[in-house]
């Protein structure tokens, strides 16, 4: 078979490499795969700023937001053959921490946790792969051609998790919602914000082209001159930063209004300082019972929410997030997007 592999530690050594079909353990779900989407993080990944290939191996099979067809299935595993599914990106330490111990393995405190395409385990970037039935999740059906979209589905629907348990410490009826970015983990919090029933608003550079023309069509509000001009509108009760620009996150978190909550999903690049009145900050959110989140990552609750977020989507706006697509044999035009693009994504599926 075919796979999309890197040498951790090795800038690019991204390449196409032939690799025998995996041996599945006693148990798994044996899958053909269909797609694989691209994000950040398999670029980081290509790029050698992190990664950590199987035990005994040179190469790591890249790949977590995974989609395929179950070719077989144990009985009683739950899962039958043709059955659309995913698999799960982290597993939690085998020596487990706490949060490990009770399903959390987002949470995990010891780092000992692996994650597929990412730590130690291979990827989902394969003609074929296996999984264990207890870290795979069932799709719809009519999910076939936006099925890749159920891991950064799963991160936001952590996000969301997250901002609730935190306003929950009191009451909390949020009406207005900020999303800064309109990228792929953007546009998803935007649509759990407008299926919430929410005043959803999102800010992103672009003035025109797919970004804004996918926010308005999910009846939420497109926004590109500046933080400052929306919250003149209303102050967010929730804001979700989704681009790590470490100048928009400093004034995202001073963007709430009382009692807000800012969740940031977006990762700063290290070494860019910006000029901050902490006095200031510091003072509006003692004041004010603000709070600040950072989220990452996802459990198999959160998978099950994203599947049902995805069930109840219009399958043609998530279709219109993947603005490219490309086979398995131009994987490279997958990992070089430009600002005119949201999402890419690479078919796997064999002729």
């Amino acid at each position: 078979m075919r796979a999309l592999t890197v040498i951790p530690g090795r800038k690019h050594s991204l390449a196409l490499t032939e690799m025998p079909e995996p041996e599945p353990s006693p148990g798994d779900l044996i899958v053909d795969a269909l797609a694989v989407g691209v994000c950040g993080t398999d670029k980081e990944i290509a790029e050698a700023e992190y990664g950590t290939a199987p035990p005994m191996a040179d190469r790591l099979v890249i790949g977590h937001e995974s989609l395929g067809r179950v070719r077989e299935a144990p009985d009683g595993s739950g899962f039958a053959p043709g059955d659309l599914v995913v698999g799960v990106v982290r597993r939690p330490d085998p020596v487990p921490c706490g949060a490990c111990a009770i399903g959390r393995f987002d949470e995990c405190r010891n780092g000992g946790y692996v994650e597929r395409g990412i730590k130690q385990l291979d990827g989902y970037a394969s003609e074929v792969w296996t999984v264990e039935p207890e870290y795979a999740v069932k799709l719809d059906p009519g999910l076939e051609r936006v099925g890749m979209l159920m891991e950064p589905t799963s991160v936001v629907a952590k996000a969301w998790d997250q901002i609730d348990k935190v306003g929950g410490r009191s009451w909390f009826e949020p009406k207005r919602v900020l999303v800064t970015g309109a990228g792929p983990i953007g546009l998803l919090a935007a649509l759990i914000g407008v299926q919430r029933g929410l005043e959803v608003h999102v800010l992103d550079l672009v003035a025109e082209g797919p970004k804004p023309e996918l926010v308005t069509a999910l009846g939420a509000v497109y926004h590109h001159e500046g933080i400052e001009a929306v919250v003149k509108e209303g102050e967010p009760d929730i804001v979700i930063e989704a681009t790590g620009a470490t100048s928009l996150v400093a004034d995202a978190v001073a963007a709430t209004g009382s009692f807000g909550v800012v969740c940031l999903t977006g990762v700063s690049p290290e070494g860019r300082n910006v000029n901050v009145d902490v006095g200031a900050l510091n003072r509006e959110m003692v004041l004010e019972n603000d709070a600040i989140v950072g989220s990452v990552n996802a459990n198999l609750g959160h998978y099950a929410t994203a599947a049902e977020v995805l069930r109840e989507a219009d399958p043609g706006w998530l279709g219109r997030m993947i603005t490219r697509r490309v086979p398995l044999e131009h994987f490279d035009q997958a990992f070089d997007l430009g600002p005119e693009h949201v999402k890419a994504v690479i078919e796997l599926e064999r002729s």
